[in-house]
């Protein structure tokens, strides 16, 4: 072997140490560097060259050439890279799911849910009061008061959930244009990578760490699967659905809901848009939606319950609800049970319907429309006639019409039923107001009748009202309350299900770090480890150098010795 060829040797060496210690000191230099990945060099030894083939030899006359610089590689688990992100996914639809309950209890605890029972509470005793003096103006004065201070509480717990279900919606807005930037951040980190890698001569390790950072971010918010093509690029399924292919990023668009204003995710390009006269556009979604109707308990192992968004889509739910959501079972098990804002707005909806037609029905039922006791008096085509005065009316529509009664076949005041697919005509929470005429004049609720004695009987029935056990919390329960004991139940539900879910929450963050910890083992930076590395190549770099040093001394003396 020449000297020529021994300098080269040690000049492979030294430069192979010298990259090296560069690579360490870019680990060191990102120790705190969120996401970044612990690379390593690769290294290899050069092809022997053989000088002499001797059969009679115990081995061919083989010479080294040095070594080479192979390349530097990520120190990753692409095992621990999925566990992770399913599971923060999973981490995540139980945070926002508790984070949702948690607000709810804040909105019945420290909002109005205090100022409400304490209300529901003086609206009863008032009622007692008024079973005890029945003609009692003070009383009767009373009891619209209270009744005015119920209704304004019960209105401000439901306006509350229905504010929080807005935010939600905008929470919803902005996490899916944050996921349409993630898709398209791939595409493009996809075309760079493969660009830097094409010769393969360089990985882009920096540009993968950039990647891998956003699809931990992307899992988090949605259920996603991933693959990684000969060429370094990443496909995107996100939902099941083709989200970053080869050349081109799939968008989520928002579908608004003309009613409410909720919004709702779909696959842009599998939408049927229609373009109207004005120019502006109508989307068909049916069969589009990114997160198709689910339900977290219909299957344990379908995976339902990954991913942000889902949470804050199920918690929000599609609608204001209201009581008659919970008038059959099987509507209410598919479409409100399991979610968080409307399964409460209908049980609480349903308990102001219930005080406000149970009260109004005995007052009505007591009514006398030929003598105008208990009536309020009103014109219909010129005519002064009487109609049962009610303590809650409907903001818009009348709760009784002037028609003939086909019992009796004469005219008078029948009660409306409600409609359900008419919202206006439901004695709901957000659709009453105490009536005007008693504000106004608290006195017409007087327990008189036309004969000078006192209506005990109908005072007694607006008491017992509030024990009478007639209320079920939902369909699937199976035990009545009254009207107190059912406001403690719902109360009970909200902070049982609060329980349930921090506690798979605290689990589930338990098992997030337990995956964060076994993967940070592997690519995270250790500083022990990489100080020993550098001293390590900081030797190899000496022994190089010095072995160029010895090679170089024998050329010039060999130099010097030629030329004397």
């Amino acid at each position: 072997m020449s000297l020529m060829s021994n300098l080269f040797v040690g000049v492979s060496g030294l430069q192979t140490s010298q990259n090296a210690l560069n690579t360490t000191a870019h680990n060191l230099s990102n120790i705190d560097t969120v996401g970044y990945t612990r690379q390593q060099v690769m290294q290899s030894d050069t092809t022997y060259n053989t000088f002499a083939k001797n059969p009679a030899a115990i081995s061919y006359k083989q010479i080294g050439q040095g070594v080479a610089y192979s390349k530097v590689r990520q120190v990753r688990d692409n095992f621990l890279d999925q566990t992770y992100r399913k599971e923060s996914g999973r981490s995540a639809f139980y945070s926002n799911s508790y984070q949702a309950l948690s607000q709810v209890e804040t909105i019945f605890g420290e909002l109005y849910g205090a100022t409400f029972n304490e209300s529901m509470e003086n609206i009863q005793r008032a009622i007692d009061e008024l079973a005890k003096t029945p003609t009692d103006s003070v009383v009767q004065g009373l009891v619209i008061q209270r009744s005015v201070s119920f209704l304004e509480s019960a209105q401000g717990v439901y306006q509350g959930l229905c504010d929080y279900q807005d935010n939600l919606n905008l929470q919803i807005q902005k996490d899916i244009n944050t996921i349409n930037e993630y898709g398209k951040k791939i595409l493009e980190l996809n075309k760079r990578i493969a660009k830097v890698e094409a010769g393969g001569v360089e990985n882009a390790n920096d540009l993968r760490d950039a990647r891998n950072q956003i699809l931990d971010e992307l899992s988090s918010m949605a259920r996603i699967s991933y693959t990684e093509d000969a060429f370094g690029k990443v496909t995107v399924q996100l939902e099941g659905h083709d989200f970053v292919t080869g050349n081109m990023v799939l968008e989520i668009d928002l579908d608004v809901d003309g009613n409410t204003g909720f919004f709702t995710p779909f696959w842009k390009m599998d939408a049927r848009t229609t373009v109207n006269a004005d120019g502006s556009k109508t989307h068909n979604i049916e069969g589009a939606e990114v997160f198709k109707q689910f339900s977290v308990g219909d299957n344990p192992n379908s995976q339902m319950d990954i991913g942000g968004v889902k949470a804050l889509l199920l918690a929000r739910g599609t609608k204001r609800a209201n009581y008659t959501d919970l008038q059959d079972t099987e509507t209410y098990n598919k479409e409100i049970a399991d979610s968080i804002i409307m399964n409460i707005q209908a049980e609480f909806d349903q308990l102001i319907h219930a005080v406000a037609t149970t009260l109004n029905g005995i007052l009505a039922e007591a009514a006398d429309q030929n003598t105008g006791y208990l009536c309020e008096k009103v014109m219909v085509n010129g005519v002064e006639t009487y109609q049962p005065i009610q303590l809650f009316q409907k903001r818009v529509t009348e709760g009784y019409r002037y028609d003939i009664d086909p019992a009796d076949n004469k005219a008078k005041w029948i009660f409306n039923e409600e409609d359900p697919s008419e919202t206006e005509s439901l004695y709901s929470v957000m659709n009453l107001v105490v009536n005007p005429a008693l504000i106004k004049e608290p006195t017409k609720l007087g327990l008189l009748k036309p004969d000078g004695k006192e209506d005990q009987e109908t005072a007694d029935k607006l008491a017992a009202a509030f024990q009478a056990a007639e209320l079920h919390l939902n369909p699937t329960v199976s035990m009545k309350s009254d009207f107190t004991d059912y406001y403690s139940d719902l109360m009970t539900q909200i902070g049982n299900t609060g329980m349930v879910l921090r506690k798979i929450n605290e689990n589930q963050n338990g098992t997030v770090e337990a995956t964060c910890y076994a993967r940070e083992q592997i690519m995270g930076v250790s500083s022990d480890e990489e100080l020993t590395n550098m001293v390590k190549f900081q030797n190899a770099y000496n022994a190089s150098s010095r072995y160029i040093n010895v090679v170089d001394e024998m050329l010039e003396h060999l130099i010097n010795s030629m030329a004397g």
